[in-house]
């Protein structure tokens, strides 16, 4: 692993602007089972939903074997298979409103390599801006890891202990569908989350993958059905383990003793923790 190569990614930027439509929000408010209002122009698209906006578009010829755009251009060219999304750390400064035409600005601000039990990691994180004119709406750091093709034999790490006391949860069937829909709203190729065949016999998964920032997305869904009332100013969330659509999970929230912090997080049916975020709230 060349890791003075790819530090040369560090500090690369780019920028896209984009007149923010008003179908993706209300397609994703269907498929989470929402009873919103039509979202029209100057609605404020709730926490997180900007994931599907500035979405990088490639030709099908340009995907790799596991549907991603393959390696090169923004992004290092990190010589492994396998890429993740293990988490993200946003503050959310102004609403970014529908209608309006809003700038993404994306830099490469770190570029790290450990070995693991899993083999060998790289992690990329990228820092995104987003703007309506001059005005920052969002902050957010992205961590992405590439890890080695799956082993067989690779050892299990135990996953980290449940919280067991909650204020508010609710379950989730992560039936194919959800998965399809929320792939295609955020033009995401990668096959782990539509087809079976490839997870098991090429990937080493047990089904289809849910998709990491579908539970961050869920999660804060959740909040917002609990407490409607509550703005949500910062969150961040870890991907822990791996949740497939052959099992029911479940999604839990607790306040803070601060009243504006909730610790959310998301469990496997079979009480193994799948992901740990917090949310800060006004």
């Amino acid at each position: 692993m060349d890791l003075e190569h790819l530090e040369k990614w560090i500090g690369r930027s780019e920028t896209y602007v984009e007149r923010i439509a008003s179908f993706p929000s209300n397609a994703l408010a269907l498929t989470l089972n929402r009873d919103d209002p039509l979202y029209t122009d100057e609605t404020a698209l709730p926490p997180l939903w900007h994931w599907m906006h500035f979405l990088q578009l490639f030709k099908l010829s340009d995907a790799g074997y596991d549907g991603h755009a393959a390696l090169g251009g923004f992004l290092p060219q990190v010589p492994l298979p396998r890429r993740m999304w293990a988490g993200s750390r946003l503050n959310f400064h102004a609403p970014m409103l529908i209608g309006r035409e809003l700038t993404k600005v994306s830099t490469i601000k770190s570029v790290k390599a450990k070995t693991g039990r899993s083999g060998q990691l790289v992690f990329v994180t990228v820092g995104h801006q987003f703007f309506d004119g001059e005005t920052l709406g969002i902050d957010e750091e992205h961590d992405i890891v590439y890890r080695e093709a799956a082993k067989p034999d690779r050892p299990l790490p135990a996953p980290p202990p449940v919280p067991d006391n909650w204020d508010f949860a609710r379950e989730i069937d992560p039936d194919p569908v959800l998965l399809f829909r929320y792939s295609a709203l955020t033009f995401n190729g990668h096959r782990i989350h539509y087809d079976q065949p490839f997870c098991v016999n090429s990937e080493g998964y047990e089904g289809l993958v849910v998709h990491g920032p579908l539970l961050a997305t869920l999660l804060l869904d959740l909040l917002r059905r609990e407490k409607p009332d509550r703005a949500v100013t910062g969150f961040e969330f870890r991907a822990v383990s791996t949740i497939y659509e052959t099992q029911r999970f479940s999604l839990h929230g607790a306040a803070r003793e601060d009243g504006r912090t909730y610790h959310l997080w998301a469990r496997r049916q079979d009480g193994a923790l799948a992901m740990d975020a917090k949310a800060t709230t006004e």
